[in-house]
């Protein structure tokens, strides 16, 4: 008997030892699920397939894959700072050089827009396209990222890249009208003399960024731009412009007269309209930052002025990519990009609100399996998307310290 009792006993120590070694290896394994889960790791491995995905392989430049792998300046920027902002210095630096060796523009430090294939089968510049001018936004981001890199690896060369661009910002993208300056969409406005309106474009406006500028270039009125920046979106938001009536919404795309300062729609033939879409869409998210990053409380009544979203969301629980100033959908579809540009309003405007838009239309597309999208998104989706997720996470510091 004693002998049975003793081979009971080992065999319920074994039992013990191998049902509580794999209880513990589940509950690693629960652990481990969970932390990959976290949402720094969530970015982090997104990033890790936007690099796989849309970077090309050489040279890391943005690849548009919906329109025949062009390069944008806005798209180099997008890489800048999300990498700054996960601290991957090898791809920034890989990023800038690229940039600076194929796009930076020989007159002046900024950046041509547009890079991609020539009809001759090489590649640069796409100057029948107006590829040399510039986007005023990509300058403005990659100044921004340039300064946050060099705070956050403590390296001057960064900062001294910084400044050149941020001064010929000024000397060739802010046009000042009765004393006050207001950023144009592009370089070639500012020295426009067959026209009396300049074409703005309000998403464009990134105030939080001029903050910074304003303490590497104090000779410039940066300030002076945020004021006019925040009066335009508050008068875009209020007129009727071409719709006959305004929903309280910004548009893509207004002139600005030369003269008056008074904004208007683009009135000649184009595509620059007074939607609010794959454009306008990026402005919540930017007047967040300002909120965020320095209590600016314009910002607050910016964002609360955009209550037609929160109609929106109630009436339906979705957003649309493309609304008239009016309000009216222009285009019955959905896009990540417009769930990550808004849920800054949803976060100034109430916090369950908020949580809801976020689980439901940008948590909702990371697939915790693949640890990447659930479907594949295009280049600006999936970094709207992104930048969406992290600003909802408050996994987007303000690197460069200004007290």
């Amino acid at each position: 008997m004693k002998s049975s009792r003793l081979t009971i006993s080992i065999y319920s120590i074994l039992l013990i030892a191998v049902f509580g070694a794999g209880f513990v290896v589940v509950q690693r394994l629960d652990q481990e699920k969970q932390a990959v889960f976290s949402k720094r790791n969530m970015l982090d491995s997104l990033w890790y397939y936007y690099k796989k995905e849309s970077l090309e392989a050489d040279t890391l430049r943005a690849l548009d894959k919906d329109r025949n792998n062009i390069t944008t300046s806005e798209g180099q920027s997008y890489t800048m700072l999300r990498a700054v902002w996960v601290d991957d210095r090898a791809t920034f630096d890989d990023a800038w050089q690229w940039t600076k060796d194929n796009m930076q523009r020989d007159e002046d430090h900024l950046i041509s827009w547009l890079f991609g294939e020539r009809e001759d089968g090489t590649y640069g510049i796409l100057e029948n396209l107006n590829g040399h001018n510039t986007a005023s936004d990509a300058d403005v981001d990659i100044a921004l990222a340039l300064l946050f890199a060099s705070r956050r690896w403590n390296d001057k060369n960064y900062f001294g890249d910084a400044v050149e661009i941020i001064r010929d910002i000024w000397k060739k993208e802010v046009v000042v009208i009765g004393g006050r300056p207001y950023l144009a969409a592009n370089n070639v406005e500012k020295f426009e003399t067959r026209k009396n309106t300049i074409v703005v474009n309000p998403s464009y406006f990134t105030p939080y960024a001029y903050r910074i500028f304003a303490v590497v270039d104090p000779t410039n009125n940066w300030s002076g731009l945020i004021d006019s920046g925040y009066g335009l979106i508050e008068e875009n938001s209020l007129l009727s412009l071409d719709t006959g009536t305004s929903a309280g919404i910004p548009s893509d795309w207004i002139a600005v007269n030369k003269a008056t300062g008074k904004i208007s729609a683009i009135t000649k033939p184009t595509d620059q309209t007074t939607n609010y879409s794959y454009d306008a869409l990026r402005l919540p998210w930017r007047l967040s930052l300002d909120r965020l990053w320095f209590n600016e409380p314009r910002a607050k009544k910016a964002l609360a002025s955009l209550e037609f979203f929160n109609q929106e969301w109630s009436d339906r629980a979705l957003l649309y990519t493309n609304y008239s100033h009016a309000g009216d959908a222009v285009e019955l579809k959905e896009s990540p990009a417009m769930y990550g540009g808004s849920i800054g309003y949803f976060m100034n405007k109430d916090p369950d609100i908020a949580r809801d838009v976020y689980y439901r239309k940008l948590e909702s597309l990371y697939n915790v399996d693949t640890f990447n999208w659930e479907q594949k998104l295009g280049y600006y989706d999936s970094n709207w998307a992104w930048f969406g997720i992290a600003l909802y996470n408050d996994l987007l510091p303000q690197l460069y310290p200004i007290q």
